[in-house]
């Protein structure tokens, strides 16, 4: 579980607003939308063929 520091006078709002940070940073939030419901073992392969196509699109674009 994420640990955030906080300093003395510093406000709950900009607390909340470093947690849920650092919470997105290690993929926690991630973790939970794909655990939220079942994922087909064929589902989950053809949704990681495309996040890989789209890396690759990206490495390639940014590389020009």
């Amino acid at each position: 579980m994420p640990k955030i520091e906080l300093r003395k006078g510093e406000d709950l709002e900009r607390a909340l607003r470093k947690f849920k940070t650092k919470l997105r940073h290690e993929g926690v939030m991630d973790e939970m939308k794909k655990r939220e419901s079942y994922e087909k073992p064929s589902e989950r392969k053809r949704r990681e063929l495309e996040e890989a196509v789209r890396r690759e699109h990206r490495r390639k674009r940014d590389a020009d």
